[in-house]
């Protein structure tokens, strides 16, 4: 479990050099992240929610419950994957997070990246994919895997999105169903 320890210290680390205490005063919890510290995939989303600041788990509301189903589509449980965020306190009212919230808790971010070590990184949400692929749009990108400094990253409209839109329902679940094809690259890549 020496993952899941360093885990445990960057948690440890966020508190006590008090990332983002404005954030973190009105918060109920920090949400880490959650599932599996050796998983393939990680999936990364902005900041956690009403349903996340209470239970201290990343997408636990009505968005975590769609990843779940799509999770399911693809063969996968939350415990195969790995689930955070950038910003790892719920802002106020759910607005986005501000650019220094991001940059505060990027280093952060970094360090669980490092420690998980996927084969893919998933993002969810423009604000998420901003951090990985600054410039783009994620209009014009989702669902089209890209490579950034040594990492795969597959920018996903953000689950909530579709919550509302079924079109956009249907666009995230054909970009979803591309996650198990475009592992089985980078592991024949890694051969």
């Amino acid at each position: 479990m020496v993952k899941q320890q360093l885990l445990d210290q960057i948690r440890a680390d966020i508190i006590a050099h008090n990332v983002c205490p404005d954030l973190a005063k009105q918060a109920t919890n920090l949400v880490m992240g959650d599932g599996n510290p050796d998983a393939d995939i990680l999936f990364i989303g902005e900041a956690p929610g009403k349903h996340e600041d209470m239970q201290g788990k990343p997408f636990v509301g009505a968005a975590g419950k769609f990843l779940d189903e799509m999770l399911h589509i693809i063969g996968l449980k939350r415990e195969d994957v790995y689930i955070s965020n950038i910003v790892k306190y719920r802002p106020p009212n759910n607005r986005d997070p501000l650019p220094q919230e991001k940059t505060a808790f990027w280093p952060y971010l970094l360090r669980q990246i490092k420690v998980i070590e996927p084969k893919l990184i998933v993002t969810l949400g423009r604000h998420s994919m901003e951090n990985f692929l600054p410039g783009l749009k994620i209009s014009n990108v989702h669902g089209q895997p890209k490579r950034r400094g040594g990492m795969v990253i597959l920018p996903l409209f953000h689950p909530a999105a579709a919550l509302y839109n079924n079109s956009m329902r249907d666009t995230l679940l054909e970009d979803f169903k591309t996650l198990p094809k475009i592992l089985e690259l980078i592991n024949k890549e890694r051969k």
